[in-house]
């Protein structure tokens, strides 16, 4: 039977249903979407994309609830607050993401780890490997402030406070953070050379730089403040207004991921052109456009292809060109977990996740900080 280009002929049987026109093919977009967004009846529940991401995300976003207790806990005794000896956790280096720049640049220049935050280059490398390879995973599933911005999210949409901005409102939205990196990289990649770096890195305040950054927010300006409320508002008002618009860390993985080999590819033989999927990404990616989503934006959350009402038309794909292989929409989700584990195993059992400061020294460097002011 011919087919239109770009869409499904009218009398089309896909899936087992029959096409009628562009109306019936809408008409099964929203039931997919709506089934997407709201999934039951059989499904398991790795075939729920948005289930899938929050239970990982949210995962996370726990784990580093109990990292950054531990940290605070750990704080008060190296300041003197506290006599109860609890150990740093080296996982708060992922707030050091200045810091891990640093270090990568002077791991490619010199081959030397990082000796003071070596968990925060490994952090980094997690993270850009696995931009590399699996999409913005991390970004995706593993990320905590992700998580919290997605939280203020659904909170908007519950009180009814969510506006989708304009195509063209929230292509200009994601350009701040573009700004913020190019920023850094001229910091960081340009102004400072090997020498600047290693000598930043021998200062006490270097080494307790996860410290300060504890006091950052214990002790906030007024500046800090209308920010975080800034950031707060916006998430509640726009989706993905931090993680789109003012994400640095974003921006770079997003870089990286334009070269993974994983992504979502389309059948244009097969698309009905509903637009189900454009309207279920939550990056506002015109997915129905694009043969290959290979989109900085793209987080590799797979509501696309929930979403899509055509079996086979949308899929998360393997390789470059005609040679691709298709996988199982969780299989990102489960990737990039075990990346993580992979190079946290590697970093722990070959000395490139803890400073091993003593902790006689560690009290020594804090000797300055104090967290609340005395009368």
């Amino acid at each position: 039977m011919k087919k239109k280009s770009g869409g499904a002929a009218a009398g089309q049987e896909i899936n087992g249903q029959k096409i009628t026109g562009q109306a019936e093919g809408t008409k099964n977009a929203a039931a997919g979407t709506a089934s997407a967004q709201n999934p039951g009846g059989p499904q398991k529940w790795l075939g729920r994309p948005l289930f899938l991401q929050s239970a990982v995300q949210y995962l996370f976003l726990a784990f580093y609830i109990y990292v950054g207790l531990c940290f605070f806990f750990y704080v008060m005794w190296a300041i003197g607050y506290s006599n109860v000896f609890v150990s740093r956790p080296p996982s708060v280096e992922a707030f050091l993401p200045i810091g891990g720049l640093m270090s990568l640049k002077r791991l490619l220049l010199t081959g030397q780890y990082d000796p003071i935050h070596p968990a925060g280059l490994t952090i980094l490398i997690m993270a850009l490997v696995t931009s590399f390879f699996l999409r913005k995973g991390f970004c995706g599933y593993l990320c905590p402030v992700g998580a919290v911005s997605r939280l203020l999210e659904r909170l908007g949409q519950r009180l009814g406070l969510q506006r989708q901005p304009p195509r063209w409102l929230s292509w200009l939205l994601t350009l701040p953070k573009y700004f913020l990196l190019a920023f850094f990289f001229y910091i960081v990649l340009w102004s400072m050379d090997v020498a600047a770096i290693e000598g930043f890195m021998q200062t006490p305040y270097y080494i307790v730089a996860d410290s300060k950054m504890l006091l950052f927010f214990l002790r906030p300006t007024t500046f800090v403040l209308v920010a975080l409320g800034v950031l707060a508002l916006g998430s509640l008002l726009v989706p993905g207004f931090w993680c789109r618009g003012f994400c640095p860390y974003g921006a770079f993985l997003g870089l990286f991921s334009l070269f993974s080999p994983t992504a979502v590819t389309r059948d244009a033989e097969t698309c009905i052109q509903c637009r189900a999927c454009s309207r279920a990404c939550p990056t506002r990616i015109a997915v129905h456009k694009k043969q290959r989503v290979n989109d900085p934006e793209c987080l590799g959350c797979t509501r696309c292809v929930a979403a899509c009402p055509v079996k086979g038309c949308l899929n998360l794909s393997v390789g470059y060109g005609k040679k691709t292989r298709r996988i199982p929409a969780w299989g990102l989700a489960a990737a990039s977990l075990l990346v993580v584990l992979a190079l946290f195993a590697w970093a722990w059992s070959t000395g490139h996740w803890d400073n091993n400061i003593p902790p006689e020294m560690q009290r020594m460097l804090h000797r300055d900080i104090q967290l609340f002011q005395h009368p």
